[in-house]
């Protein structure tokens, strides 16, 4: 494994598609990758994706976590957390039970807070409880 030092942080990365690089297909890794180049398909992880502030990426997205500084094209799922910084962008849909889109990120779709069932049920039963009472 490689410690790559960045502007972002000097974090342990398990690959590396570096500007430049272009590759298209089905991709599916353990650990944190970073893309700075171009990619088309799918990207299937239970960790950490990071798309680097040059990154194109056309693809939909199952990851635990995301961190976005370059572009997106396509959906992304995550079980854990999206954060959009200042540089990036996502055109499509989000689903993550944590997004934070800071100021000057974008995002062109629509996203859906998913979390723990239980509490999704919860909040289901209390809203339609506050319909039903009078005057409510």
């Amino acid at each position: 494994m490689k410690k790559l030092r960045s502007t972002f942080a000097t974090e342990e990365i398990s690959g590396f598609l570096d500007q430049g690089t272009s590759v298209t297909g089905e991709l599916q890794f353990a650990g944190t990758l970073r893309v700075d180049g171009e990619f088309h398909g799918s990207i299937t992880t239970k960790d950490k994706l990071i798309v680097g502030e040059r990154a194109q990426v056309h693809a939909d997205i199952k990851a635990g976590e995301v961190e976005v500084y370059g572009t997106i094209s396509g959906s992304v799922e995550s079980n854990r957390r999206v954060e959009i910084h200042p540089t990036g962008s996502v055109k499509g849909d989000i689903r993550t039970p944590e997004l934070v889109i800071e100021a000057g990120g974008i995002l062109d779709g629509n996203s859906r807070m998913t979390g723990d069932s239980k509490a999704e049920a919860q909040f289901e039963t209390t809203r339609t409880s506050g319909k039903e009472r009078p005057g409510a």
